[in-house]
This record gives structure tokens, C-alpha cells and sequence, in this order.
């Protein structure tokens, strides 16, 4: 029986052994630099506030149950335009000319998730223009041509534009550890720069609340948190969730953490690429620091916009496997028509199967044989591999960096073998190609002992966060440089193109040696392209398992070539084709739509080919399948994705109108010029199962950017009402656009 799952601890009752699950968008209280009300719907009378709330506002007593136009009559008349904004999504921040003392306020507004307004506030300043630092900077992003390069930008940039001691751009590895990627700090200050930090540093609760609200600030580590009242929404009965307050207190373990690194302010940026978190740009200060608004909103605009650049990037890296990979593919089909055997293109002496994944050995395993190239394990231990790959969960793809330490029966290969990228080159047990690389023994320099994240603070009863951020240096012996995203994509597409070139193989060794027609045909059927294989009259002689299932139920036998077109919604076409195949001998290639009954038709790629015995017989043909539906699905992703920034960027054009400034509009015009090249990069891939989600991602971040350029351009110019109207509460409401 499985153990129900333990409570979550509440805000501030975690220990080290549970932060995990500490409720930290249920706080409950805010930092002291600003005021916090929560207002009914309806009649926008105040149900819970921060207790310093009368304070802040200069009021003479306690603004619970009061309307907020008696409280904050100039923050009312303001807010009430923006009331139908997504305001679940991104809050709104809206400049309100003067506050009871004559000192101006920003107001941020969101609606949490169990209803009413939550309404933020802090001392607004004098106004600060951004527009022409953060066009320098969006500028200087796009341009990035690489990752590295885009890092440093992206540091020097934020830098610039906050102030902040140091900047760092954070990024997680597949384990969730964060490496210190790039960095632009003081002078004096130590180097953080490729230091690592176990992913235990950031539990998963705050990663999420992370990807939810992309900027998190932390004016001063030594503050006294100020508590909302009542804790639980009288209307609700909820503690209120406080994921999109600006002003929420920090866990006090993460305030601890921060101490004893002796940070006193932060700042955190969010990089969301393809609905992961791909990294944080964190900024540390060494005293106190507050950043206005328009700051906040100019950084999520530009951790947006490297965001997209971030997936294009990577994108682009998998797109140059590719060509790589179509390359050797080419080899592959000029060896045979030269030499007849594929193999020969794969292992002829060059480096062609290692360069597309960066290996320093390769073998392939196919029909009892083993095919070597560069720096392998012996061929007992090349099938001892293979049976365990066999033994494992199936999966078209196996990676790892650490072979030796997965199963320790490996460990005395790590010369050669630590790395080990494996794909599947037909169903038949053992026939994998795979490639390997050497141990790389080399020293990680982590933030403190990652083996100690846990010390004796100083009451011995109590345990803190480590106090040591000293680096840390550890010797990785038994691993190997990691597989990238790109060294998989091109992997994958090695694999396919020789698994295609498998079952053509053995299709015609089914027509040429027809006493290996049940050995071979079995090999055949079970192949997981769907195939279709006939006789020089067109006499099918074998459907295999893949193509009988895209069959429609109750679908009749099938016995010659000439009744296949009428499984297709264009079987005029197919038809022809075929027709053209049997009499001509002419091979074809095309798009085809299989009927899948009361479904909508499948996308099919048909290749149809002749198997020649010389240049006046034909043994048979070759029709071979496959499914396009993802890659159909990703296109439509991209129509979606196009159609969907030209309409966004038109309605955020048409309302704002006039207010949408000259330079906002050329900011927009830059981000969704990034957006739609990272798009082209993106669908120019070959990872297409992940393709919408990385569009989806793009379009989230340009639509979330638009938004807040738009934000700050009706901050910047609020409604042409004089200060005396907005204050009125009776005073028509001003109307934004």
C-alpha cells in the first residue's frame, strides 16, 4: 500500500529536510517597502491588507472594510480602466499622480486565482526612461551569433540597465544544476564564472513560481516581513496565493542562503525556452536595493526576447547536424548504387559516422556482424552492450555521459566507452548503431561543497543552509562530455535513414533471394515502417504490421498494387503513379493522404521503387511510408504561430493607438522581428515532436512582451485626464487606447 504523501509545510515552517514543498506562494506577508490590498469584487471594498497598509497611505485608521475610493481615491480612479486586462496573467501597473502625502505611487494590480484584485503599491519616484536602453540592448541580443556570446550580452546588458554589483546568466543541465554560464560584476568582487550549484539550491516549488513570474526582487535580505490581515480571505476562506505579488516575503531558508553568501539585494529574470526553465539571469547587490517598475518590466521585456534567441540558437545548431546527417545519407545511397552494400558509406576509414555527433568511436551491429569505426570497445564487450541496451526499457534512443557508473559491469571501458549514444537500426534483437566517448576526467567548481548543503548554524540546535560558498573543486573521474541537443537530433536522424535503408535492404534481398522469403519477409513485417512489397505483375506479396495498422477496420484484402489507390482521399493520383511505377519502371516520391475512416486522413511520404535485376527485368516493387503527421502538426504550429504575431502586434497597434509611443513601437517591431526568425530556425529543425512546444514558447514570449511594452507605454502616458479629475472618484473613468 503507498504511503499517503506527506503535508506540505506551511511559509516559514520548512527545514531543510522539506523545502521542497514549502508553500512559498502562500507567504502571507510582504516585504516593507510598499502596501499590499486585496478588494472585493463588486463593490471594491478592502478584505485583506498588509498591516502597515494605513501607514503607507497616510491614513488615520485601518482601511479594512472601507472602499478603496475613500482610501486611495487617485489609485481607484486610475485602476478601474485596466479592470478587464488579463489580470491572471500579467499584472498591470498603473502610475497614480500623487499619494495623500503628495508623493506619487505605483500601483500594480492582479487578479489571484480565487477571485477580487489584488492591488500593490509602492513609491513611484520620478519617471525613467527606458525605451532607448532597452532598444540598445534588444538590439544586442538579436545580433548574438552564439550562445556564449549571447550570455555575455545578455550580463553586460542587464548590467547596465540595473546597476546591480554582479549579473550572472544561470543555466540548468538536465539534472537541474545551475552552472554560472556568464557574468559581468565589479572589479573587486570574487568571479563566479563556471562555478556550479547542485540543483537542491533552487527546489522545484520555486522554479515553477519562476516560470509564472519571471522577475523577483529583493530589496533588502535584513528586512521584517510585514504580515497580510486577515491570513485567510473572508470571502474565500483561502490563504491568498501570492505568485504574481511583486512585494511577497522570500522563504526564510533563501533568506538565510542569501546571508551567508553576504547578499543583501537580488534580482531574478526568468529564461523560459520552449516551456522549460532553461536558466535565470541573477543579479546580487551588496546593499540594500530597490528597482522601479519600468526597470522590472524593461528586464522581463529583454529575458524574453534572449529567451527566443536562446531556442533559435539552439535550433539553429540542430539544423547544421542535420546537414551533416543528409550528407552521410547521400554517401550512403552513392555506395550502394557504386558498391552495393550501405555499410561501406558508414565504415570506409573516414570520420563520416563520428563528425555529425562529435564521437570518437562508432560500431554498428547488424545480422550477426560488427562494423567499427575510430576508437571502440572489443566486439565481446560491443555485444555485451547490446544485450544490455536489449534488456532495457525499449527507447529509439539511449544517452549517457557515464556508461561505467550506470552499470558498473562497463566501468573498465571508460577509456573509450564513458559516453555511450545508442539508436535501434531495425526490431530484430542486438542490431544498434552506436557511438561512444572517452573519459574526460576534469574538475567541476561548485559554490560550496555540494555534498554539504546542509550546516550547524550557529545555535547548534538549528541547521541553516550552508554558510560556506568557498569554491569547492571536484575531480569527475568515469564521465564523459555530455551528448548536446544536437549531438541527440543528429542521432536520431542517422538512425532513421539507416533503418530506412535497412528495410529497403532486406525488401529486395526478399524479391532477389526468394529462398529467404519467410526469414526475410518476418524481418520485414515486423520493421516499423509500413512497407508494402509486390511482384513484377503487382501481385502484393507482403503488407507488414505498421501499414496493416493504418488499415481501416473492416478493410478487404488487399492482393494486387491496382487496389491501394483507393485508400487514399486523391486516388486518381496514386493511381497514376503506380500506374507509371509497373509500366514505365519510374520511381516516385510524394505526399498522399491515407483514409482513416470517420478520422481525419493521415499525412503519408509514399516512395514507390522498382527493384531491377538488370536494365530489361524487374523483380518487383517497393512502396515504403512515412507518417508526417507530427511534421504536418508542426507546420500548422507555424502558420499558427505566424498568423497569430502578425494579429497580436495588429491588435496591440489598434489598442493603444497613439499611446503606443514611437519607441515602444519600434521595441515591438524588434521582438517580434526575433521572434519570427527564431520561428524560421525553429521549424528549419529536425527535433518535431518538440517543434510546437518551442513555437508555442515564442509566441507565449512574444505576446507576453508586447504586453508589457504596451504596459510601460501607458505607464509612461497615462490618460490625458488632469490630476484633479483622476483624483475625483465621481470623475468619469478615464479609458485606456
Amino acid at each position: 500500500m503507498t504511503p499517503p504523501p506527506l503535508p506540505a509545510p506551511a511559509f516559514g515552517q520548512a527545514d531543510l529536510s522539506n523545502c521542497e514543498r514549502e508553500q512559498i506562494h502562500l507567504a502571507g506577508s510582504i516585504q516593507p517597502h510598499g502596501a499590499l490590498l486585496v478588494v472585493r469584487d463588486g463593490d471594491f471594498r478592502i478584505v485583506q491588507r498588509s498591516e502597515n497598509a494605513a501607514a503607507f497611505l497616510s491614513l488615520d485608521a485601518d482601511p479594512l472594510g472601507r472602499p478603496l475610493a475613500q482610501v486611495a481615491p487617485g489609485v481607484d480612479a486610475r485602476i478601474r480602466p485596466y479592470l478587464d486586462d488579463p489580470l491572471h496573467r500579467i499584472p498591470v501597473a498603473v502610475r497614480c499622480p500623487a499619494a495623500r502625502d503628495g508623493e506619487a505611487l505605483d500601483v500594480l494590480l492582479h487578479r489571484p486565482p480565487d477571485g477580487g484584485l489584488v492591488v500593490e503599491l509602492e513609491r513611484a519616484g520620478p519617471p525613467v526612461e527606458v525605451a532607448h536602453d532597452v532598444r540598445d540592448a534588444l538590439r544586442s541580443v538579436v545580433a548574438a551569433p552564439g550562445l556564449r556570446a549571447l550570455a555575455d550580452d545578455t550580463a553586460r546588458a542587464v548590467k547596465t540597465l540595473l546597476g546591480y554589483d554582479r549579473v550572472m546568466v544561470y543555466r540548468f543541465d538536465d539534472d537541474g544544476h545551475g552552472e554560472v554560464f556568464s557574468e559581468a560584476r565589479e572589479q573587486h568582487l570574487e568571479a563566479y564564472l563556471g562555478n556550479r550549484y547542485p540543483a537542491s539550491d533552487i527546489p522545484q516549488i520555486a522554479r515553477r513560481l519562476y516560470e509564472r513570474n519571471r522577475v523577483r526582487v529583493l530589496v533588502d535580505v535584513e528586512y521584517t516581513p510585514v504580515p497580510v490581515a486577515p491570513a485567510r480571505s473572508p470571502e474565500s476562506g483561502q490563504e491568498l496565493d501570492m505568485s504574481l505579488c511583486f512585494l511577497r516575503s522570500m522563504s526564510p531558508i533563501h533568506l538565510q542562503y542569501l546571508k551567508n553568501m553576504g547578499v543583501r539585494a537580488t534580482l531574478v529574470a526568468s529564461l523560459a525556452v520552449g516551456g522549460r526553465l532553461w536558466g535565470l539571469i541573477a543579479c546580487h547587490h551588496y546593499a540594500p536595493r530597490a528597482v522601479r517598475y519600468e526597470l522590472r518590466a524593461a528586464v522581463e521585456v529583454l529575458a524574453e526576447t534572449v529567451a527566443t534567441r536562446i531556442a533559435a540558437l539552439e535550433s539553429f545548431a540542430q539544423a547544421n547536424a542535420e546537414l551533416s546527417v543528409r550528407r552521410l545519407e547521400q554517401r550512403m545511397i552513392d555506395t550502394v548504387s557504386r558498391e552495393g552494400d550501405w555499410r561501406n558509406a558508414l565504415f570506409d576509414g573516414s570520420a563520416a559516422v563520428l563528425e555529425p555527433v562529435n564521437a570518437t568511436g562508432a560500431a554498428l551491429l547488424f545480422e550477426g556482424k560488427v562494423h567499427t569505426a575510430g576508437e571502440v570497445p572489443g566486439t565481446p564487450q560491443l555485444r555485451d552492450i547490446a544485450r544490455w541496451l536489449d534488456a532495457r526499457a525499449p527507447a529509439p534512443l539511449h544517452a549517457t555521459a557515464s556508461l561505467g557508473l550506470d552499470e558498473p559491469e562497463f566501468a573498465s571501458l571508460h577509456p573509450v566507452a564513458s559516453g555511450l549514444l545508442a539508436t535501434r537500426v531495425s526490431n530484430a534483437p542486438g542490431e544498434l548503431l552506436m557511438w561512444f566517448r572517452p573519459e574526460r576526467k576534469h574538475t567541476v567548481t561548485w559554490g560550496g561543497n555540494p555534498n554539504k548543503p546542509v550546516e550547524i548554524g550557529n545555535d547548534p540546535a538549528q541547521l541553516s543552509p550552508r554558510r560556506s560558498f568557498a569554491q569547492w573543486h571536484e575531480v569527475v573521474e568515469g564521465t564523459a562530455d555530455a551528448w548536446t541537443p544536437a549531438d541527440l537530433a543528429a542521432a536520431r536522424l542517422i538512425g532513421a535513414s539507416v533503418a530506412d535503408v535497412v528495410q529497403q535492404f532486406r525488401s529486395l534481398r526478399m524479391l532477389i533471394l526468394e529462398h529467404q522469403l519467410e526469414q526475410v519477409g518476418e524481418q520485414v513485417r515486423k520493421a516499423e515502417q509500413p512497407a508494402v512489397i509486390a511482384d513484377a505483375k503487382g501481385r502484393i506479396l507482403l503488407i507488414n504490421d505498421p501499414f496493416d495498422e493504418l488499415l481501416r477496420a473492416g478493410q478487404p484484402h488487399l492482393n494486387w498494387v491496382d487496389d491501394l489507390p483507393p485508400l487514399f482521399s486523391d486516388p486518381k493520383q496514386v493511381r497514376s503513379h503506380l500506374l507509371a511505377l509497373m509500366k514505365h519502371w519510374r520511381p516516385w516520391r510524394g505526399e498522399v493522404s491515407l483514409l482513416m475512416g470517420t478520422d481525419e486522413p493521415r499525412p503519408l511520404l509514399m516512395r514507390a521503387d522498382p527493384v531491377l535485376a538488370s536494365s530489361e527485368r524487374v523483380l518487383g516493387f517497393v512502396l515504403m511510408f512515412t507518417d508526417l503527421t507530427e511534421r504536418k502538426s508542426a507546420e500548422a504550429a507555424r502558420r499558427r504561430f505566424q498568423e497569430g504575431v502578425v494579429a497580436h502586434r495588429a491588435s496591440v497597434h489598434a489598442s493603444a493607438g497613439p499611446r503606443l509611443g514611437v519607441a515602444y513601437r519600434e521595441l515591438l517591431g524588434t521582438v517580434v522581428e526575433n521572434a519570427q526568425l527564431a520561428a524560421l530556425e525553429i521549424t528549419d529543425g529536425v527535433d518535431v515532436a518538440h517543434m510546437p512546444d518551442m513555437l508555442e514558447g515564442v509566441r507565449s514570449s512574444v505576446t507576453r512582451s508586447a504586453e508589457l511594452l504596451e504596459h510601460l507605454s501607458w505607464y509612461a502616458a497615462p490618460p490625458d485626464e488632469d490630476a484633479g479629475d483622476a483624483a475625483d472618484p465621481a470623475a468619469e473613468d478615464p479609458q485606456p487606447g
